[in-house]
């Protein structure tokens, strides 16, 4: 790898060390700010993946590890994995302006990075090629790239050449191939088709308007969705089903302008305050020491968790009893927790499997450590600008928190439609 590529992991090592370190004459250091901290943790998961595939060498430079219980899927998919759900999760970051600070540079970087990386995706002659015609795993992660596209539309798919635009319609189009499972994975299809809505291209309406019948069935009550016609105790709501069940009902209906006139019974602002919901619930969970529950599948995933909490701050969707300082208190509490100590990265900065650290017996089969850039997707409030009132509000003490140390908190209930 060439000498500059080191540069990233450097600089994010450097910007990481002052969370808790103390300096040798005994003094602490300053500590960053919490946005300071965000967009370190991000940088440092973001560089090795775009600064590679970038000149067409992730495949050439990367550390790939397998789950211990890999069921001999082509590892190759671990290449789409790595960048479609890195750039789902960055893509709010990168569509900010450029400035001259220190943040820009690495946001203008960055972006540099993965507009040249959009185009090695799908470029045939690239050594980066993803594999888009062989596997069903990569329906799964070229939603995820659909969904940068919707996240980052006019920074991340504009900007493409022709031929890279096109070369995007022909393999998302060709993803039909692919009948999803009968649960999260019809969510994968719908968004894909989505993208191909809203960029003028030809989309199946009858998958989009299916989807969305289908998931409005699955919902169960009080925030939560079913994954599949049986209900599962994970995190799945977070990591696929909430996000992409309202950021396509947004395409679908423009903002809930228009009723989807073969999916009637789906609804937009209610979809949202479903959202709201299980965002406090997720609020909730996060104890006064910055740790939340361990269960359920994929729990690899990190920060991922959290993602339906980090897109209602992002979007302004935050319902009243979530202020914005309380928030970015409890998400950076568990930011510190997790990322205050370097042992979530291997030695070429790729993050390792585990949910804490080197843990790969809690992998699941389908795993590698391409698959943990979910983590990215609980970073979605970096989309909003320094001085949004997210990052400038003073922090407050969480529900959890404030239970634990005694104060007054909001006593719980349940939401009804």
């Amino acid at each position: 790898m060439k000498t500059r590529q080191y540069l990233w992991l450097l600089l994010a090592v450097v910007l990481l060390l002052p969370v808790q370190e103390i300096s040798a004459k005994g003094k602490k250091e300053k500590e960053l700010t919490d946005r300071e901290l965000w967009c370190s943790v991000m940088y440092q998961m973001a560089a090795p993946v775009l600064s590679n595939m970038s000149e067409g060498k992730l495949r050439e430079n990367m550390m790939l590890e397998l789950s211990p219980t890999w069921d001999g899927r082509d590892k190759q998919v671990a290449y789409m994995e790595y960048f479609g759900r890195l750039m789902a999760g960055l893509a709010p970051w990168l569509s900010l302006p450029d400035d001259d600070t220190a943040e820009g540079a690495q946001r203008k970087q960055l972006r540099e990075w993965a507009l040249k990386s959009y185009a090695q995706a799908v470029d045939p002659e690239s050594e980066d090629y993803l594999l888009w015609r062989s596997e069903t795993q990569t329906l799964v992660d070229a939603a995820f790239l659909a969904e940068s596209f919707l996240r980052g539309y006019d920074v991340l798919w504009m900007p493409l050449d022709s031929l890279t635009k096109q070369r995007y319609i022909a393999e998302f189009t060709q993803m039909r191939r692919i009948d999803p499972y009968y649960n999260n994975w019809m969510l994968f299809s719908l968004t894909i088709e989505c993208f191909l809505q809203r960029a003028g291209a030809k989309s199946d309406t009858y998958r989009i308007s299916s989807t969305l019948r289908q998931i409005e069935k699955w919902y169960v009550g009080d925030g939560w969705y079913s994954d599949g016609p049986d209900y599962s105790f994970d995190y799945y709501n977070s990591f696929v089903i909430q996000p992409m069940y309202v950021e396509c009902l947004e395409v679908a209906t423009n903002g809930g302008k228009r009723r989807v006139r073969t999916a009637p019974a789906c609804n937009f602002e209610r979809a949202q305050k479903r959202m709201q919901r299980f965002g406090v619930i997720l609020e909730r969970l996060i104890s006064p020491e910055g740790t939340f529950p361990v269960f359920g599948r994929s729990i690899t995933y990190r920060t991922g968790a959290l993602q339906p909490l980090a897109l209602l701050a992002w979007r302004g969707w935050l319902p009243e009893e979530l202020p914005n300082g309380q928030v970015r208190a409890a998400m950076t509490a568990v930011i510190k927790r997790m990322f205050g100590k370097p042992r979530n990265f291997n030695e070429k900065g790729f993050l390792v499997l585990g949910f804490n650290g080197s843990q790969p017996k809690i992998s699941d089969y389908y795993t590698n450590n391409g698959s943990l850039y979910l983590t990215s997707l609980g970073f979605l409030p970096l989309g909003l600008p320094a001085d949004h009132p997210f990052w400038t509000d003073a922090p407050q003490p969480w529900t959890s928190k404030k239970a634990w140390e005694g104060e007054d908190f909001p006593r719980g209930h349940a939401y009804h439609e």
